[in-house]
């Protein structure tokens, strides 16, 4: 079996997640709070055709961790849907921390200020409705960012990137959901948002400002580590 790059490579170690493996994955996370729990249930109760952009429920404590693990202070989050990943974020912040949440809709985006109230953090959380790439571009070009999240429209990946990397401080974080794209990357005639996926992995890979590891969470999670 060979590689991309020629190189030889093993056979996956992968375990594979059924339901069961699913759910004892699940078990020995930290559980989701009562905020978190009651705003992943309304997201599927009141936008069910939609309701597949929300992060994964694996994906909020992985968030959080990120956030306590390089002492985050100040976050960008690029797509915030109903807001269950703003919240896990911006509750893993200190006090006086603030996580800048970037979206287009006030509706979906209500429901995340109703939960982010009902957490206490709303204090922590600016969300900024208008087109991500002009709320970047308005943001300071010295590096501040600790970390960034960026789950929104997959076209805009690029441009997001090439927004956040400039501003990320040395050593912060940019966290990339749906880097697998339903495995559809693997396709050599992927079209539409898969394809923008697969050029987003390549940028992403060959850019030597930063360190990048693909993992295997939900729908694929690229960590990326500015140097």
């Amino acid at each position: 079996m060979v590689g991309y790059r020629g190189e030889p490579v093993t056979d996956s170690k992968s375990t594979p997640i059924t339901d069961e493996m699913y759910a004892y994955v699940l078990a020995h996370n930290p559980p989701l709070d009562s905020a978190q729990r009651d705003l992943v249930a309304v997201t599927h109760e009141r936008f069910p055709d939609a309701a597949g952009m929300q992060s994964a429920e694996e994906q909020g404590p992985l968030l959080a961790f990120l956030v306590r693990l390089i002492g985050a202070r100040h976050v960008v989050e690029v797509g915030t849907f109903t807001g269950f990943s703003a919240l896990a974020m911006a509750q893993a912040l200190p006090a006086d921390g603030t996580l800048i949440a970037c979206d287009i809709s006030e509706e979906w985006t209500a429901y995340g200020r109703e939960a982010w109230a009902k957490a206490g953090v709303s204090d922590r959380i600016e969300l900024r409705i208008a087109p991500a790439v002009d709320t970047l571009r308005a943001m300071p070009a010295a590096p501040h960012i600790d970390l960034a999240y960026l789950d929104a429209d997959k076209a805009g990946y690029i441009a997001y990137w090439e927004e956040l990397v400039p501003r990320l401080r040395p050593g912060g974080l940019i966290v990339v959901d749906n880097v697998l794209f339903h495995g559809q990357v693997t396709d050599p005639a992927a079209t539409g948002s898969a394809k923008a996926i697969k050029e987003f992995n390549d940028h992403a890979a060959a850019d030597e400002r930063m360190e990048a590891v693909m993992l295997t969470v939900a729908d694929g999670v690229t960590v990326a580590r500015k140097r």
